[in-house]
């Protein structure tokens, strides 16, 4: 376990165009401006080289994908971390042979990967059509141990399901970073889920006693509006900082990783665990 106290984390919020290039460059100067300001590890948001392309079915969006091996945007946020020390969790479309996988390389402060998280839970509804593009991840919940804490990611729709926060958190990670694409529901637009989304992921905070820090993109794109909001949540739920629906740039806190493990420990949590009583017999 990393031996690190004080760390401080980033997620970047913005819209986006149908130009990569451009979505790449706006990203890595959020990046870059943040890293400025402090920032270790540096949140972009879930598919930021273009539109949200989920909202509707069409097979030329597999030519938006790439192999991790050689990927051109990956490559470019390596040499970007290793020129600022910082670790940045890079989400992508990725193609392995005859698979396709919504998923995150974490880049080291070196410039190296090390490692991938293919989103586990793949939702399918009215303007997120994901089932259409991804197979369900097949790497399992990942957390990496960095330079500057060690750390789960979960992407988007992952961060609904307590048992994704839970299984990093046993894993060891302290503190869980959500890549999120999220707005409104084009088959029910009468529902706004920004607050339940943000309370789903306080929940995560309170009952794993751990920083929480969840990027969203803004804008309208087609017949849905992102509504951002990207906020980071400290150990006890409290937002520390907060983007609003149409901001663009990052929201920024500071932890002091040692202060939070004590404070775990004494909330006993994971000491009054029944393990032997959560398999259902029955059950999945």
């Amino acid at each position: 376990m990393t031996s690190i106290h004080r760390v401080s984390y980033a997620a970047i919020q913005c819209s986006f165009s149908l130009d990569k290039k451009e979505n790449v460059e706006k990203v890595s100067s959020f990046v870059e401006k943040a890293a400025h300001q402090g920032a270790q590890v540096i949140l972009p948001p879930e598919l930021f080289e273009g539109p949200y392309f989920c909202r509707e079915e069409k097979a030329e969006f597999f030519s938006w994908a790439h192999p991790l091996e050689g990927h051109p945007t990956l490559r470019h946020f390596q040499r970007l971390a290793e020129k600022l020390k910082v670790v940045i969790p890079v989400s992508f479309f990725e193609q392995d042979h005859q698979q396709y996988y919504n998923s995150v390389a974490l880049i080291h402060s070196d410039g190296t990967i090390h490692g991938v998280y293919r989103k586990s839970h793949i939702p399918d509804g009215p303007g997120y059509e994901e089932k259409f593009y991804f197979t369900p991840g097949n790497t399992g919940f990942k957390v990496w141990e960095t330079a500057y804490g060690r750390i789960g990611v979960g992407i988007c729709w992952d961060q609904w399901f307590p048992e994704c926060a839970r299984a990093m958190m046993l894993m060891g990670a302290q503190a869980l970073f959500y890549p999120s694409a999220i707005g409104s529901e084009p088959g029910n637009p009468s529902l706004n889920t920004k607050d339940l989304w943000q309370r789903a992921m306080i929940g995560h905070a309170v009952s794993n006693v751990v920083p929480v820090i969840a990027c969203n993109r803004v804008g309208t794109e087609g017949d849905q509006n992102f509504y951002g909001h990207s906020f980071i949540s400290d150990h006890r739920g409290e937002k520390v900082s907060e983007l609003n629906s149409t901001q663009e740039g990052f929201v920024l806190a500071q932890f002091n990783l040692e202060e939070i493990r004590l404070d775990r420990a004494s909330f006993g949590f994971f000491r009054d665990r029944r393990s032997d009583l959560y398999k259902l017999s029955g059950v999945l």
